[in-house]
């Protein structure tokens, strides 16, 4: 049970990290949101939210710069200041933008956010067991070599979440009547904004999986609903 008390331990403490940031978050994100009110992208959250069979969805403004989206764990949608500047001045369509909100809609729905919890206690857990182990066999650089290994875990997982909520955008966006194609050329938007193929810039493309991937796995599934289609 001795052995085991600093895995409990850090399973406790990771668990209470996470719940600390999201509780900040949330305070945060209730402080400096409002909600929503374009026409015209509300017109389309509630066709979306016509397919989901639910009265409304629930999208708000966060009052930040950097072009992002979110998804809180109480089922809110965000979107940045930023973003929605992007739409306004006629860079991002609203088709586009009603794609992120879609892509958040996933995260919500998959529930992401309740499963980022775990993943945290458990990589702060893992954590503690590989640099205790690799602390042994290589002591004065094994607890970086651990937490190295799990950042990898931790981007591994996140790129994940990404393509799972890409594929419940894409159904939605198309059972909305609005299609893929939004969704992807916001994608070949933002990676031309950055010049950086996904990697980099703006906050809601980093730590995601590459740019081109994200658009060649919405393509798959484009193709194979037209082929099910024809069939």
């Amino acid at each position: 049970m001795l052995r085991l008390a600093p895995i409990l331990i850090a399973v406790a403490v990771g668990l209470v990290m996470y719940l600390f940031s999201a509780n900040r978050l949330k305070r945060d994100l209730d402080r400096k949101s409002s909600r929503l009110s374009d026409p015209i992208l509300n017109a389309l959250t509630a066709r979306m939210a016509q397919e989901l069979g639910v009265k409304e969805v629930p999208v708000y403004v966060y009052e930040i710069e950097p072009v992002n989206g979110l998804a809180a764990p109480d089922g809110r949608v965000f979107i940045t200041r930023g973003f929605l500047r992007k739409y306004q001045s006629g860079a991002v369509s609203a088709a586009e933008l009603s794609s992120v909100i879609a892509h958040e809609l996933g995260h919500v729905a998959l529930g992401h956010a309740r499963r980022r919890m775990i993943d945290f206690s458990a990589q702060n857990a893992i954590r503690v067991v590989l640099t205790m182990v690799i602390g042994r066999l290589v002591p004065v650089v094994g607890p970086w070599i651990a937490q190295g290994l799990v950042t990898l875990l931790t981007a591994t997982l996140s790129r994940q979440d990404e393509f799972e909520a890409d594929a419940y955008a894409a159904a939605l966006l198309t059972k909305a009547g609005i299609g893929v194609a939004p969704q992807i050329a916001l994608f070949e938007k933002l990676d031309r904004m950055t010049g950086m193929g996904g990697q980099g810039g703006p906050v809601w493309l980093s730590s995601h999986p590459q740019t081109e991937k994200r658009i060649a796995a919405l393509r798959r599934l484009e193709a194979g609903w037209t082929t099910a289609r024809e069939g």
